[in-house]
């Protein structure tokens, strides 16, 4: 059991597909087992992240000097954020309501509010994709002011990169017209403000926190497989439960 908090962005978007999954990753995460290609998906988005990172190219990375410590995320980024005037996190932490989130790009303005980016390698903006935003902004505008929220995902190859709702980038001291930093049009990332929706999805947020801390207090759940155990996503436990059934057929 993680030290500090119960759920992450990972965990919450598990819970929502399945309980039994969600308890499996709290209590049991070394049952998990993934495809190669889920390795290679994993990695694909990571290299599409670090991509659009790289357009920060002063961002102080919170999990390189914190590694796995992830319970002292929130501490030092509130320290790097309250300590600095324009400055750029990588992996910023914030708690609130038992959650963990892990935001990809933060952006501190002048006036102390947040631009967060969340990255995704897909190229249409999934109804995942929203679920996992709306769970960081839950948390995050619950420890600091956000002035915008934005998912960042792959330009569709028919279309420009639109850029249309990077905010202010001339507002940042790091795309000032002396920075080195390369200019944002000609990266292939569609980036898009969905602050006003996410807000607004904060009574259901608080309400799956509130069922899968429930869950998380009692024994393993005996929810069945199902065609929940391929959407979203591939579940990595279905081995785990499905040898169950198989077990109980020799019966």
């Amino acid at each position: 059991m993680p030290q500090g908090y119960l759920l992450t962005k990972s965990k919450y978007i598990r819970g929502l597909q399945c309980d039994r999954a969600l308890w499996l990753d709290v209590f049991n995460p070394k049952l998990a087992r993934y495809t190669a290609e889920q390795m290679r998906r994993f990695d694909h988005g990571r290299e599409f992240e670090y991509a659009f990172k790289d357009t920060f190219p002063d961002g102080i990375d919170i999990s390189a000097q914190l590694k796995r410590n992830t319970s002292a995320y929130p501490a030092l980024t509130a320290q790097l954020l309250d300590n600095n005037g324009n400055v750029n996190l990588f992996e910023a932490g914030f708690q609130y309501d038992d959650v963990l989130v892990l935001a990809d790009v933060v952006h501190r303005r002048p006036d102390g509010s947040l631009d967060i980016y969340e990255v995704k390698s897909g190229s249409t903006l999934s109804e995942t994709y929203r679920r996992d935003a709306a769970l960081q902004h839950y948390v995050i505008s619950h420890c600091r002011q956000i002035n915008t929220f934005n998912i960042v995902h792959k330009a569709p190859k028919s279309n420009p990169p639109n850029h249309s709702n990077h905010s202010d980038y001339s507002d940042h001291s790091d795309y000032s017209e002396n920075s080195d930093h390369s200019d944002p049009s000609d990266t292939p990332f569609t980036i898009v403000d969905l602050t006003a929706d996410l807000q607004a999805a904060h009574p259901e947020i608080k309400h799956h926190i509130a069922i899968m801390k429930d869950i998380l207090r009692h024994g393993e759940p005996a929810t069945p497989t199902g065609k929940h155990c391929l959407e979203p996503y591939a579940c990595p436990y279905q081995h785990y439960c499905a040898q169950g059934i198989r077990q109980l057929a020799l019966f």
